[in-house]
């Protein structure tokens, strides 16, 4: 199979990746640009021990790491805390946490796409995760009406730092508590105790106003195949969920929603 359809889908991601480590739209595709000409110029060089996704990024690094097309970083006086946290961190640092918490990989895939032990990735991502956790920390609704899920997300979230302002098993619960707390994350099941949609609760809660969401459901299809108007920032989780997974969704939706409020 050519390299260019092993690689297609996920170059968004690479090229998202790449803009945050560099603290710059114009440097993070040049980075990318230069490794497509690499592909293109050595195209052995690309890694087939390894899924493309990964291959890719190990690719990137070997430049990113041998070349320095510009200065990372921005303005100080137009980066947002979360840029400015980041662009405090080492590089190395900097690489663990984009690609275990923004981008998902794994803590093992994460130490293979760096060439790095388990071990001393596990210790760049604690040194990290303390200065940035005060940026992304934020108040978290729970909307899950299995006690057993409610209770393992509360204490995934609460682990991470996060305050949790409720655990609701109804639409009705729901609209009340975010009325009250007013949570500046959501996790939600789509299908609730009372036969109504998560959904629809979420689109109810949210309103005109943009707030990340994380859906945790059994049932992924009944979220790809509604016909309602799904909320935007929202990200899709499978039960059953690993502790990991969850971490990075909403850390994942935690940091680009505060970079995206500081665009805007």
């Amino acid at each position: 199979m050519p390299i260019s359809t092993d690689i297609r889908s996920a170059l968004p991601c690479l090229r998202r990746f790449s803009r945050a480590l560099n603290g710059s739209l114009a440097i993070g595709d040049a980075y990318i640009e230069a490794t497509l000409q690499r592909l293109v110029s050595d195209p052995l060089a690309f890694p087939r021990d390894v899924p493309a996704k990964m291959a890719l990024y190990q690719m990137y690094l070997t430049v990113w790491s041998g070349a320095r097309l510009g200065a990372a970083g921005r303005d100080s006086s137009e980066a947002s805390a979360v840029d400015r946290k980041l662009a405090a961190l080492s590089p190395q640092t900097r690489l663990a946490f984009l690609l275990h918490t923004v981008e998902g990989f794994s803590v093992a895939d994460t130490s293979a796409i760096m060439g790095f032990d388990r071990g001393r990735v596990s210790r760049l991502l604690a040194r990290g995760a303390g200065d940035l956790a005060k940026e992304l920390v934020a108040r978290v609704m729970i909307i899950e009406d299995e006690p057993i899920i409610a209770m393992d997300l509360e204490n995934i979230v609460e682990d991470l730092g996060h305050e949790v302002v409720g655990v609701v098993r109804t639409r009705r619960q729901a609209v009340a508590l975010a009325a009250e707390r007013q949570p500046e994350l959501i996790l939600a099941d789509i299908q609730l105790a009372d036969g109504s949609s998560g959904i629809e609760a979420v689109n109810e809660i949210v309103g005109r106003s943009s707030k990340p969401v994380v859906f945790v459901t059994g049932h992924p299809s009944l979220y790809l195949a509604s016909t309602e108007n799904r909320p935007e920032p929202a990200f899709l989780l499978s039960k059953p969920f690993s502790p990991d997974s969850v971490r990075a969704a909403v850390s994942q939706a935690l940091f680009f929603e505060r970079k995206a409020r500081a665009a805007a």
